[in-house]
């Protein structure tokens, strides 16, 4: 959502907390106690973002940093790219999805996320539905300098799939949204994202991830393929400091890189 600040998502939070199905997530999310949660886009209230409000094509955000295409008839988004090092304590994630910037009812996306904690790294995959929580694929392992796909499609407003595959191991794992979603999709926005994800109700520590580089990048529209020409670049700001830089290369390439 691009104009949210943190009260209202802390509002939209228990909003969805008391939909339909609440009983349902919380016992499905009972065993995955960090619960982890996406958003929709939180646009900066810092002097970045400030700045850009009259800026083409750049906005700066809280929890976002990439790519996004704005239009109509977005039904697919896909891209590949190399699971990142993170360097500094905390997490963070990188994600494809549908919806999420002009439309807040519903993201359907999937990606990675990284923690590093002391030396350890840990990976996982997972799929969501916003505003759904976030749910680990199992069956598949992810390790730095992996290639990964991530694909997520729409059938319908409210059903769609969620594919990741390790490009390097050979591994894909499929979820099938068949439908009794929370929100439905818009199809307005198509986006290729690194993200300080959401724990417990607030962002986790936004870890320096390097740099993650999607390539064949693409979108499925109702007139036909497009890359990410024309797409707005977001970065994260925090605290008024800005800690990404974003570009779009070539019509099939999204570049962050921590800084």
């Amino acid at each position: 959502m691009k104009f949210l600040t943190l009260a209202s998502v802390a509002l939209l939070a228990g909003s969805a907390a008391a939909a339909p199905g609440t009983a349902l997530r919380r016992e499905r999310n009972r065993q995955r106690a960090a619960g982890r949660k996406g958003n929709p886009m939180i646009k900066s209230d810092g002097p970045a973002g400030i700045a850009a409000a009259n800026i083409s094509n750049v906005e700066y955000s809280s929890n976002w940093a990439g790519a996004v295409l704005i239009g109509t008839g977005y039904t697919s988004v896909t891209a590949s790219f190399v699971v990142p090092t993170p360097s500094t304590t905390g997490s963070g994630s990188a994600w494809v999805g549908i919806d999420g910037d002009t439309c807040d009812t519903a993201i359907l996306q999937t990606g990675i996320d990284w923690t590093k904690s002391g030396s350890s790294i840990t990976y996982d995959a997972w799929y969501e539905w916003y505003p759904d929580y976030a749910y680990d694929f199992s069956g598949i392992t992810l390790a730095a300098g992996n290639t990964v796909k991530v694909t997520v499609t729409a059938s319908s407003l409210t059903a769609g799939t969620a594919v990741i595959e390790n490009v390097s191991t050979g591994t894909t794992v499929t979820h099938t949204f068949t439908g009794g979603v929370d929100g439905d999709l818009c199809e307005y926005n198509a986006e290729w994202i690194v993200e300080d994800f959401e724990e417990n109700g607030s962002l986790v520590t936004f870890a320096d991830f390097g740099s993650v580089e999607f390539t064949g990048c693409s979108a499925t529209t109702s007139s036909g393929t497009v890359g990410t020409t024309g797409a707005t670049i977001i970065d994260i700001e925090q605290n008024s400091k800005v800690l990404t830089s974003c570009s779009v290369p070539s019509s099939s390439e999204v570049l962050c890189t921590y800084v």
